[in-house]
């Protein structure tokens, strides 16, 4: 079982005055399909920079009522519990949820998966492997790039093509 995540944010690593996550969306995968969504903003309690407003478009009002990460925090522990930690450049999405989670005194440990890493394993080649060009290289659309779920969604589909080519390659 899978947890592919997507992360947006308020800075390029965890701070916890000016560097939080500030939308997350989490896919249950089975190893065939997509089998459950959580998806929700989240109050940073900090300012978001209109860097970050312009790249994802979430704004500080649009935060402003949204859940702060304890109030999701046990979701977000069970729906990853006993499943792979899934993410395109995984280690950014992780080490926001890691340093989310230390800030509140928990130690968050879960196995890890880059689908960056196994896409240029398993399709070499390619130009660049960031998200939005790769999933446009296969085909896979994505109306709501820079928004967790939009590119958890992509990041799912890519990792049903890369499933599908491990099988093959049996």
């Amino acid at each position: 079982m899978f947890a592919i995540i997507d992360i947006e944010t308020c800075g390029g690593k965890f701070e916890p005055q000016r560097g939080r996550i500030t939308e997350i969306c989490i896919l249950i995968h089975d190893g065939l399909q997509v089998t459950e969504k959580f998806s929700t903003l989240i109050n940073p309690e900090c300012y978001i920079a209109p860097i970050y407003t312009n790249i994802t478009g979430i704004t500080n009002q649009m935060v402003a009522t949204a859940p702060k990460f304890h109030e999701v925090a046990n979701t977000i522990l069970k729906l990853t519990q006993n499943r792979t930690f899934v993410a395109h450049n995984v280690s950014f999405d992780y080490n926001f949820i890691k340093g989310e989670f230390a800030a509140l005194g928990y130690e968050y440990e879960r196995e890890k998966l880059c689908t960056v890493r196994l896409s240029r394993k398993l399709i070499p080649g390619k130009k660049t492997y960031s998200l939005g060009p790769l999933c446009q290289s296969l085909g896979i659309s994505n109306d709501a790039r820079h928004r967790a779920e939009g590119d958890a969604v992509a990041t799912a589909k890519l990792f049903d093509i890369l499933l599908q080519i491990k099988s093959n390659s049996k």
